[in-house]
């Protein structure tokens, strides 16, 4: 018998499984759910559309991932909810619905990741495998209040795994408490001795977030700060809020034509059913030409170098996991779009860059999650997870869990 009760609709009906860990391991005793883009031998891979179910095979062997995750003691309890082919950031799915978001529930989860994150937000796993391309395992931890990464590109396999736009795509999970989330990146990520010694605040990122997200970034800074230089900076070297949008129009130009690389020829001969959001995304890409795909490419190489620099090898830069609290689920489409656009000229700059970016789930004013991110240079991850347990546990108050 399945042992989820899944009053959040954060499962797909093809991914209601149980398979055990290990008898012994440092995950034993914990329970995870993967995005239903990671394959599990035996058990059929969705992307959250069903024509992608219907015309693949069942995998024969499972994600290294998900392998490893078992080793180390940890219960696989099944596949969770993915936004279509992972190309939204929304977490509603035309297909199999929107999932709860428990910390709000009269507002959307977040996507891609949007199962993933409902579960654990739901306390139904203690973590859950997603990925991340654009935002979709930061954006929806944030809605959410969860712990939630995105790994340096290319460090952990991407084998077993649905890709959208591979330049960007990386697998990441979310954990609804601190010790759960370290615990899982130490298992999952390499060693690392990254010091930090220097703490920079993106001005110009947190310029796009709303309000709620002013207070809290302040205080990681300032937590930050003691020990270390600090300093307020721009990651576009002085371009602000118009640079920005060049920056998100290079991550939207580039992954697109990426995600028709990898897609169209599957579309164009299974021309599946998409909810107009997707369809469209997948429609715009399919106009990108060969030319401007490479012009877009180039682009992304001077951002990347010019944030690496800003970084070096010590520097941790503070911002706002996304531009706004989860929007509610009445949200008009030109609403969701406004807030899209804002959230992709925060999320663009890890995503351009290749590097792994940590969001800390805090609280608005108004009650509502909010996430603040910790950017690190590459290969940090390990140390950067560390450094964000550390700093979370300074700032919670006496007697709030973490």
């Amino acid at each position: 018998m399945f042992p989820i009760q899944d009053h959040v609709g954060a499962w797909v009906p093809h991914g209601r499984f149980r398979i055990d860990g290990a008898a012994c391991g440092p995950l034993k005793g914990l329970r995870f759910a993967v995005k239903d883009l990671f394959d599990v031998a035996g058990h059929p891979t969705g992307a959250g559309n069903p024509a992608w179910l219907e015309s693949h095979d069942h995998p024969v062997r499972s994600s290294p991932l998900v392998e490893q995750l078992l080793a180390a003691g940890a219960t696989l309890v099944g596949k969770t909810l993915t936004d279509e082919l992972a190309y939204s950031i929304n977490g509603d799915n035309a297909h199999y619905g929107t999932p709860v978001n428990s910390a709000a529930p009269d507002r959307v989860p977040g996507g891609s990741s949007s199962g993933s994150a409902a579960a654990v937000a739901a306390h139904l796993c203690d973590f859950a495998l997603g990925t991340d391309t654009g935002g979709s395992t930061r954006v929806p931890a944030s809605y959410c209040g969860v712990w939630g990464l995105r790994t340096t590109h290319g460090l952990l396999s991407r084998d077993g795994l649905v890709p959208l736009a591979p330049g960007f795509d990386t697998p990441t999970w979310l954990a609804h408490d601190a010790a759960t989330f370290l615990e899982v990146a130490r298992v999952l990520l390499p060693a690392d001795s990254t010091q930090f010694r220097r703490v920079l605040l993106l001005e110009d990122a947190l310029a796009q977030a709303d309000e709620a997200f002013q207070a809290p970034a302040l205080r990681v800074v300032d937590a930050l700060s003691r020990g270390r230089a600090a300093l307020r900076t721009l990651a576009t070297s002085g371009g602000g809020a118009d640079q920005l949008e060049n920056w998100r129009q290079t991550y939207i130009t580039a992954s697109a034509w990426e995600a028709w690389q990898t897609h169209g020829d599957w579309i164009a001969a299974h021309e599946p059913r998409f909810s107009p959001a997707v369809a469209s995304r997948f429609a715009a890409a399919s106009d990108i030409s060969a030319d401007t795909g490479a012009q877009a490419s180039a682009r992304q190489a001077a951002i990347r170098a010019s944030v690496r620099a800003l970084l070096g090898n010590d520097g941790v830069a503070v911002l706002p996991s996304a531009a706004s609290v989860a929007p509610r689920l009445d949200a008009s489409g030109a609403e969701v779009d406004a807030v899209r656009a804002r959230t992709f000229r925060i999320t663009c700059v890890a995503g351009l860059a290749g590097l792994p970016q940590v969001s800390l789930p805090f609280v608005s004013a108004a009650g509502l999650p909010a996430g603040i991110s910790l950017l690190g240079p590459a290969g940090s991850d390990l140390a950067l997870v560390e450094l964000a347990v550390s700093i979370w546990q300074q700032l919670q108050e006496p007697g709030r869990p973490s």
